[in-house]
């Protein structure tokens, strides 16, 4: 038995896999987001351990006795101080936090390399800007951090006592030469900081320690041992078997993700690329992020008097009606890929006396596609080409978005057994291949089909004349954007 264990932005989530890659049991313990100020998100790292505490316990004590391995996966990109006694500092900037925008543009004038080395373009969502921005604004917590964490390596050193963490989680810090997989040292100087301050670097199917002993007792486990794992989505594309040059797949969860692996280090900075190493030796995947997809999604369902995310696909699939007039831009939480924006806002446009709540709905399902579709031409950009793209997480329940989203996209969108599982099932496997040694190719294969979906051609066309609208809104209103953050 595998126990993979997802920190995530709204739930740790725990999923236990038989030796066949067999989902057994998922359990889940929710998380709450503090926002104390515009722009702010934050989250307590004892929140994280009580929850995985919770989400472990909740698996039946049979499944427990019998895990051989763990593997850990999570939200990337979250800045975790931890002092001289191995305690958090103070609570965690996440990763759609918005407050270091003037730490980005510092970072890229002192380190003018930083898209070559890195691969990425300096952008709030990532550690390093944090740190800065935690060294000009709170001195007093940068000078006592002895080390930076991300989230599930927290938890890793709460489960193991060690200071470790995977290449594809820490190629998010943009403290990563992503190329040759190691700490990029100019870039952590112009931070303040030393590797000595930074977790040993591991490839994701490697172990790095032992469960503790008397919390193998409280869990009633063995001591068995953690293996490295990944960021959220690496480990997502380790569980969908998304692993060779070409594979995609897109994540409607909290926030939207079309992650493509490649055997190539490919990066398109200037574009808003993502171009991180991947969760397995010698691979990369480039990737294009979108701050607010299906969490966008729930918000329009709330404020719409929908009694749930169900309620409001339920209702739009019903109504089968595609906006006309109305348009909804999805940056609630402002936006990476292709924009770079943390500035920019969510907006009703186009809205008539005959807009009702379906028509919300239904914009917030068209608007998503929308941003997700710049974000695929991005990752176009750099050369590489979707052979496959697999859906994954939450918003993969509601197969009306997914012709939505096929026909935006103008791609074929499969669905695969065990899609909503996502980084968790891939931490299980990372556990499996630490442990057995057995092939990637072996292990990583794609869960069977359940659906594909192809574009319609009356949606396709009526999309693809409304999206020049989506882009020129969000030009003509970024100026402005600016002058109404307080």
């Amino acid at each position: 038995m595998y126990l993979g264990i997802d920190i995530g932005t709204s739930a740790v989530k725990c999923v236990a896999v038989d030796a066949d890659g067999e989902t057994l049991e998922q359990t889940s313990a929710a998380l709450a987001v503090s926002r104390p100020k515009p722009l702010y998100s934050e989250q307590n790292p004892a929140d994280w351990w009580a929850a995985t505490n919770k989400a472990v316990a909740d698996v039946s004590p049979a499944l427990r006795a019998d895990v051989a391995a763990i593997g850990l996966s999570g939200q990337m990109h979250g800045a975790t101080l931890i002092g001289e006694d191995g305690a958090a500092i103070r609570p965690a900037i996440l990763w759609n936090d918005g407050r270091s925008l003037d730490e980005c543009h510092q970072l890229e004038a002192q380190c003018p390399a930083l898209g070559d080395v890195t691969g990425n373009r300096a952008m709030p969502g990532f550690t390093a800007p944090k740190l800065l921005w935690l060294k000009n604004h709170e001195p007093d917590a940068f000078d006592a951090a002895k080390r930076v964490l991300l989230p599930k390596d927290y938890v890793r050193l709460r489960m193991t006592g060690d200071y470790a963490s995977d290449m594809s989680d820490s190629a998010g810090t943009l403290w990563l030469n992503t190329e040759r997989r190691d700490w990029a040292d100019d870039v952590l100087e112009v931070c303040g900081l030393s590797r000595q301050q930074m977790p040993s670097l591991y490839e994701g199917n490697d172990f790095t320690g032992e469960l503790r002993r008397e919390l193998a007792e409280a869990w009633g486990m063995r001591v068995v041992p953690v293996a490295a794992g990944g960021g959220d989505n690496a480990a997502g594309a380790v569980g969908s078997g998304t692993v060779r040059p070409g594979d995609a797949f897109l994540s409607l969860g909290t926030s939207g993700v079309t992650f493509l692996a490649d055997d190539r280090y490919r990066p398109n900075p200037e574009g808003g690329v993502h171009t991180f190493c991947h969760a397995l030796p010698g691979r990369w995947h480039q990737m294009s992020v979108m701050l607010s997809a299906a969490s966008a999604v729930d918000w329009v369902a709330k404020i719409a008097g929908f009694r749930d995310p169900a309620s409001l696909f339920d209702a739009a699939e019903h109504a089968n009606a595609l906006c006309l007039s109305e348009l909804f831009l999805p940056y609630l939480t402002g936006e990476r890929t292709p924009h770079n924006d943390p500035l920019a806002q969510g907006v009703f446009f186009g809205l008539t006396q005959n807009t009702d709540r379906v028509s919300l709905a239904q914009a917030a399902l068209e608007g998503v596609a929308f941003g997700l579709a710049d974000g695929v031409d991005a990752l176009h950009d750099t050369g590489a080409a979707i052979e496959t793209l697999t859906v994954i997480g939450g918003g993969a329940r509601s197969k009306y978005w997914g012709r939505i989203l096929a026909s935006v996209l103008n791609q074929p969108l499969i669905y695969r057994a065990g899609a909503e599982v996502g980084p968790a099932y891939g931490a299980a496997r990372l556990a499996r291949l630490a442990l057995t040694g057995e092939s990637v190719e072996d292990v990583c294969t794609p869960p069977p089909i359940r659906d594909i979906i192809e574009p319609s051609e009356k949606m396709r066309d009526h999309f693809a004349a409304r999206r020049g609208l989506f882009q020129n809104l969000y030009k003509n209103l970024s100026p402005l954007f600016r002058e109404n953050v307080q």
